[in-house]
């Protein structure tokens, strides 16, 4: 935890609640989050996403690759004004979906692991600060053990890095408008 930042927990109804009145510092513009196992093929597409978005150096953007969401992935979501989760899927396997997310109603984990809209309770819940957020998810075919790519997980990173660039820099126009003119 950084050095001067206060929280105070308390139970409510058999929980535990934490929370902070200290202000989060906005430290990346977007944070684009890659997860999953990248020895299980398509699995692997979601942290693919994130190093080649980290290889562009984009200004503004930080990146991150985990095989799981996890809590300690609150703090720095919490610190950006704008996060993409990036996953595969295999519920559906028709194209790249970008879907808008809202957090979820509860932080509580119910595993190791969290799904996107728990982090971003968690995040809100925490740290007080709730990002713009998207699930950006890639159709995965194959998750057998191996390091290639399905065609459709292949060409889903490729719509992938198009759609984070596009948004970055269709962001960046709109945020700086006024100095373009």
């Amino acid at each position: 935890m950084p050095a001067g930042k206060f929280l105070v927990g308390f139970f409510s109804a058999g929980k535990f609640f934490m929370h902070t009145d200290a202000p989060v510092k906005i430290e990346a513009e977007l944070l684009v989050i890659g997860y999953g196992n990248s020895l299980r093929r398509d699995d692997g597409v979601g942290p693919r996403v994130a190093e080649a978005i980290e290889e562009l150096h984009l200004p503004g953007v930080r990146t991150l690759v985990c095989q799981l969401l996890s809590p300690e992935y609150a703090d720095p979501i919490a610190r950006a004004r704008r996060v993409i989760f990036v996953d595969a899927a295999v519920d559906h396997t028709a194209g790249v979906l970008f879907r808008k997310l809202e957090p979820g109603a509860t932080s509580q984990l119910m595993a190791h692991a969290a799904d996107p809209r728990t982090m971003l309770a968690l995040a809100r819940d925490v740290f007080g600060h709730v990002p713009e957020a998207w699930w950006l998810t890639i159709p995965a075919i194959h998750l057998g053990f191996g390091t290639d790519y399905s065609p459709a997980a292949e060409a889903g990173f490729h719509t992938a890095v198009a759609e984070i660039k596009k948004l970055v820099f269709d962001n960046f126009r709109q945020d700086n408008a006024a100095l373009l003119v």
